[in-house]
């Protein structure tokens, strides 16, 4: 039985290599990437056993995922290969200061944004589970999408499983007056709520003069018992520094800051999802806050989406340790 179900979609990343535009690419390297997979990949290598859920096009790129997913040591039980539908695809140009890195979707159709009520036997998925973890992207891929993530928030209630979710806003996927409406049904359902003051402030209007006060008016407003957030200084695009902060029951919590020399920043809120459930399932917000702060931070340390660290490697962050060649 699973500690941890997640529920999204994953897709194929190009990038071209050497900082190339796109338009200059012959070749393009290749990752797997997906925010919820993410998260499962970091708590796979911390120990715990996740359960990631999908639906897949049946086909070579659908094959192609599901290795990468058992590799990094999740199970793919539960993912439905489809015969509608088609693996998304996203393009990634890395930048360097002062030209920011961006990202182009080619996405629409996949596989998994095709998903309709009753496709999961969410009772059967959430048997044995402590917590469900979903991100705003994936409502954000359809309608449909959005319908079977409140369906699974209201059998992971029933089966007594807490649920966490990464709000992670996309403006290039929907509109903020949508998101809103769509997020303000699915929020009252959630026990720990990963969200930035910007997106607070842009989807729901809510304003503060600190972390706080932002997570105290999205508690008041949802419900929600703990909100968590990233700390991140970018002075350079490839020298920034990260840290996590929370927020439950009227107190803050912080976790250490760290200096990050990025190789790759994708999938490094992931990683801090990651560490934080890792934290929560033992009911301590502070340990998943330092857990969370050391996976983000290394996370940038790393090509590709997935969080490939160990547990040591995680302490040792968390502990300080420096950068002497380990021999």
């Amino acid at each position: 039985m699973a500690d941890v179900v997640t529920f999204g979609e994953a897709m194929v990343r190009l990038a071209p290599p050497n900082f190339q535009r796109l338009e200059q690419a012959r070749s393009l390297d290749l990752e797997i990437g997906g925010a919820e997979l993410n998260t499962a990949a970091g708590l796979a290598r911390l120990g715990h056993p996740v359960e990631w859920v999908s639906r897949l096009p049946n086909n070579p790129l659908g094959a192609l995922i599901t290795n990468r997913v058992r590799e990094v040591g999740v199970s793919d039980r539960f993912v439905q290969f489809a015969d509608d539908g088609r693996c998304g695809l996203y393009f990634l140009e890395f930048g360097a200061s002062p030209r920011a890195s961006s990202i182009l979707y080619d996405r629409k159709d996949s596989s998994v944004s095709l998903a309709q009520c009753g496709m999961f036997d969410w009772e059967a998925i959430f048997r044995g589970a402590k917590w469900f973890h979903v991100s705003g992207i994936t409502p954000a891929l359809s309608p449909g999408a959005a319908e079977v993530v409140d369906e699974a928030m209201h059998a992971a209630r029933d089966a007594g499983v807490k649920v966490c979710m990464d709000l992670n806003y996309r403006s290039k996927l929907w509109g903020c007056e949508h998101a809103a409406e769509v997020l303000g049904i699915l929020l009252p359902q959630v026990d720990a709520l990963i969200a930035s003051e910007a997106d607070a402030e842009h989807l729901f209007g809510i304003t503060g003069a600190d972390f706080a006060e932002v997570a105290a008016g999205l508690v008041s407003r949802f419900g929600v018992k703990t909100v968590v957030g990233t700390r991140r200084e970018a002075p350079l695009v490839w020298r920034n520094r990260f840290a996590a902060v929370g927020y439950t029951d009227g107190r803050t919590y912080e976790s250490a800051w760290y200096e990050v020399e990025i190789v790759d920043r994708l999938g490094a809120g992931d990683a801090l999802a990651a560490g934080l459930i890792h934290g929560l399932l033992d009911g301590d917000l502070k340990k998943g806050l330092d857990y969370g702060a050391a996976m983000g931070a290394l996370k940038h340390t790393l090509p590709g989406d997935l969080p490939w660290l160990t547990k040591d490697e995680v302490e040792a962050a968390m502990q300080g340790q420096g950068l002497r060649i380990k021999r």
